[in-house]
């Protein structure tokens, strides 16, 4: 025996009573323990519902969306199922039909034709579908549909007249020669005698339409109609409509008092939709979120009720102490392994970090190098040109194996210093270098000598990239066991709000682990400068 969901039989009230959106709330609510109590069924009837309210809440995607998920909870093999998936895809094909996605709607109106067992209904999703195929210009096949229909609702007035004057119009829009007034006034007549407000609205329309390019004067009589039933109806896409159809056929005088009404209702109707889409999803973000508070709060309780039947079961000093080392045991062993396993973690990192400095300052910059030569230098000869690409080559061959292989360099130190930063030079750029004598640098070490090259490509390259300077000076001097590079250019700056780049990082990396220190010195219009001191010692 199913329980029973006193949500949704509250939710049902509700939406009889016209109160939609505390329906939607209530609905979700229902679904919740629909999905509580595995009743699929239970399931689809509330999502079904729900989509329909979208729909008329103009959340066209969000409707679409909430019937493809009741879909899921439907089963079309059994029997008492197929009502709610006539209906879903129902709601789907006027979803579609609204958003003018004709093909779409097509299809969908035929499954729920094919489900649907209420020849109401059927007749109805019949009519639906031949307004798809009218919008689609396929006026045979609205016509056929229609003359089949209007035979079977003969004995109910209101779907006479709305079957009635849609075939009357399916026809004028086959044949521009074809007369529709008389079917659309005896279906006009029909939903007078009714009261029928939403079929008069639809026979103004249709005849204001009819009239707009024979007879003025009643083409404008009908759009008034028209324009006083919506507002009866409050409907506010048929009050734009029938002001479209007033702009069309009013004199020019008139024509800013109805745009000024079209913008009115038109972002009024556009707010009212915003309004329900954020709303619907707020609904059902609160009723997840009340469910996650629940489902919290019923862990606590148990954890509470867990805890106190543990310490009623610890009655004695032996199991006291047992469960002491039973636990320190496994605290000890869980951080040693957590120490472990950070050990290796951080291992792996500086391997990495290691490798990644290592390309970006032995093959990154060399290549950057050998682009600056060729881009600047006319007389750079092709073989030495192949000797650097292999060199580098060589370099990240050796990387990938771990092994350090520099390629030996015989030249004198201060001519490596002005072959490194000359090639950045160019005719709009001037490169200013001042430094110590070759043998001046005999007592500095092989370590320092190689970080230093390293320290001034990084600056060269940051230049080039980003300063725009002209002018850029370096200078090296050695006095007091502590060498010193003063760099200066006339570009941007540094941005303060370009944070440091990982080449330049590794650059201050660099100067650090050799026991120096580096200052930066940016201001706008002024340049950059640079002050790196090394001890020697």
């Amino acid at each position: 025996m199913k329980k029973v969901n006193s949500y949704y039989e509250l939710a049902y009230d509700l939406l009889d009573a016209g109160k939609s959106d505390s329906s939607f709330y209530l609905f979700e609510k229902a679904k919740q323990t629909f999905l509580d109590n595995k009743d699929s069924l239970g399931v689809a009837k509330c999502l079904v519902n729900m989509a329909i309210t979208q729909r008329e809440k103009g959340d066209l995607f969000g409707a679409q969306e909430t019937s493809l998920e009741a879909l899921k909870y439907l089963d079309k093999n059994k029997p008492n199922n197929r009502i709610y998936l006539s209906t879903n895809y129902n709601n789907l094909a006027m979803s579609s039909h609204s958003l003018q996605d004709y093909k779409s709607a097509l299809e969908f109106f035929d499954l729920a034709i094919i489900f649907s067992d209420d020849s109401l209904n059927t007749n109805i999703f019949l009519n639906n579908l031949a307004l798809s195929y009218m919008q689609l210009d396929d006026f045979d096949s609205a016509v056929k549909i229609y003359q089949k229909v209007i035979q079977k609702v003969k004995s109910d007035p209101k779907s006479y007249a709305r079957v009635l004057s849609n075939l009357a119009i399916a026809k004028w829009k086959r044949s521009k020669d074809y007369n529709p007034v008389p079917e659309l006034r005896k279906a006009l007549l029909i939903r007078e005698k009714e009261s029928d407000l939403w079929g008069e609205n639809s026979s103004y329309a249709w005849l204001s339409d009819y009239y707009q390019d024979r007879k003025l004067d009643s083409s404008l009589y009908y759009a008034r109609k028209q324009f006083s039933i919506a507002k009866q109806i409050n409907s506010g896409d048929d009050q734009i409509k029938a002001i479209e159809r007033l702009i069309k056929v009013i004199s020019p005088d008139s024509v800013t008092l109805y745009f000024n009404q079209y913008k009115l209702i038109s972002d009024s109707i556009q707010q009212a939709r915003a309004a329900a889409k954020n709303q619907f999803a707020l609904i059902r973000y609160e009723v997840e979120k009340n469910k996650a508070d629940n489902l919290r709060l019923e862990k606590e309780n148990a954890e509470k009720q867990n805890r106190l039947v543990r310490q009623r079961a610890i009655t004695g000093a032996s199991i006291f102490l047992l469960l002491l080392a039973v636990g320190g045991g496994a605290l000890w062993y869980k951080r040693r392994k957590q120490r472990l396993e950070l050990e290796a973690q951080n291992r792996v990192k500086e391997t990495q970090l290691h490798l990644s400095k290592k390309v970006h300052d032995v093959v990154a910059n060399d290549i950057y190098h050998v682009m600056t030569e060729v881009e600047y230098r006319d007389d750079l000869d092709r073989e030495v040109l192949l000797d650097k690409l292999e060199i580098i080559y060589n370099q990240s061959r050796d990387i990938s194996h771990n092994v350090e292989q520099r390629p030996t360099v015989e030249v004198p130190y201060n001519e490596q210093i002005s072959t490194l930063l000359k090639p950045y030079g160019s005719n709009s750029r001037r490169i200013s270098i001042v430094g110590i004598d070759a043998e001046q640098w005999s007592d500095v070490s092989k370590r320092i000598r190689e970080e230093i090259k390293h320290i001034l490509q990084e600056f060269m390259v940051n230049m080039k990239k980003h300063s725009g300077a002209e002018r850029v000076v370096v200078r090296i001097e050695k006095s007091d066991q502590q060498l010193k590079i003063f760099y200066k250019d006339n570009g941007v700056g540094l941005p303060a709000e370009r944070p440091q780049g990982k080449g330049m990082a590794n650059t201050v990396s660099r100067i650090e682990s050799l026991g120096g220190g580096v200052i930066f010195v940016s201001e706008p219009g002024e340049g950059l400068s640079i002050t790196v001191n090394i001890p020697l010692i």
